[in-house]
């Protein structure tokens, strides 16, 4: 159906209505194609014949409302999930009543994991290129930090780890800890948020960004390019502990030092105790030999010295008969 234009005067004017069915037709002539995200709001509901959800790209945040009928949905077996990495083919429409622009799915399929190695080779050359990864970027951890920011999951045993550890190592250690989410769509946004805060702390010297082990898909958002950028250009040191010691997310690179585990971050973040007391006995024992040596050498010049007084007025009555 042609779109007509009001006329009034030499000015055309389009309804809303004319508008959006103008836009919904143009849209339809587009070709089907396939579009990289993640899932989330994800609606499903039995007595709905439409599947809603949201297609987010992980990198920048952008999204895009899909839909695809429950059928072709429930057909795929997909078992499909919030936070998902996913490829939809479909095309572009819009619903002319309210406006709304969507992309109409006509299939899904799970983004495999070649081609999620693939996407971070290809962001890992890209950030090594922008000299992120340089080891000259890279800080040096404080001896004696004054005070120790902590990113990890809530109740994680990552968490429990590395505070038992560092309370262990070094009682009078302050911990500021903080949780966020550490799985997930909303992971890389809110680790990157809580990074920020922390840095913020007064008298803060370091931070530990900490997970325990999980899935590949699980440890994605420590790969996040966004993260990345916000590890590299916070304003104290950070320490990477993620996964076991086999994991190698990417923001193991962009951190100034990496922990195999987060049991090792809280030896590199905080001296031993123990170990300190040991070394300031053997300072103390050196300094007190280094005394005693100083105060015998000492003693012995100073009864050389008695003697030859001792010896002098002889020596001057012997001279002097001598002479005489």
């Amino acid at each position: 159906m042609k779109v007509e234009a009001l006329q009034y005067g030499d000015r055309k004017v389009y309804t809303v209505s004319a508008f959006n069915r103008g836009v919904a037709d143009w849209l339809s002539r587009l070709p089907t194609l396939w579009i990289e995200g993640e899932v989330t709001e994800l609606k499903r509901q039995d007595r709905w014949q439409t599947v809603f959800f949201t297609l987010k790209d992980p990198n920048d945040g952008a999204c895009l409302s899909v839909t695809m009928g429950r059928g072709r949905f429930d057909a795929l077996k997909l078992e499909l999930e919030n936070g998902r990495r996913v490829h939809v083919y479909g095309r572009p429409e819009l619903f002319e009543a309210k406006g709304d622009f969507s992309l109409r799915a006509l299939s899904i399929e799970h983004f495999g994991l070649g081609d999620h190695l693939a996407a971070l080779e290809r962001l890992k050359a890209k950030l090594a290129g922008e000299g992120l990864f340089s080891p000259e970027r890279k800080r040096r951890l404080p001896l004696f930090p004054r005070r120790v920011g902590l990113v990890t999951g809530n109740d994680a045993a990552a968490k429990r780890d590395i505070l038992t550890a560092i309370q262990t190592r070094f009682p009078p250690a302050r911990v500021l800890v903080a949780e966020t989410y550490v799985q997930g769509p909303y992971a890389a946004g809110a680790m990157i948020d809580a990074i920020a805060e922390l840095s913020k702390a007064p008298e803060l010297d370091v931070i530990v960004l900490a997970r325990g082990g999980g899935s590949f898909e699980d440890l994605l958002p420590f790969s996040d390019e966004r993260l990345m950028r916000a590890v590299a250009s916070c304003t104290v040191p950070v320490v990477s502990a993620v996964g076991h010691e086999q994991d190698t997310p990417l923001c193991d690179l962009a951190a100034d030092v990496r922990a195999s585990t987060p049991s090792v971050a809280a030896r590199l973040v905080v001296p031993d105790a123990d170990e300190l007391v040991e070394r300031l006995d053997r300072a103390r024992a050196g300094v007190a030999r280094g005394a005693r040596r100083t105060v015998e050498r000492d003693g012995e010049r100073l009864e050389r010295a008695r003697e030859r007084l001792h010896r002098a007025p002889g020596l001057v009555v012997q001279r002097d008969r001598e002479r005489l």
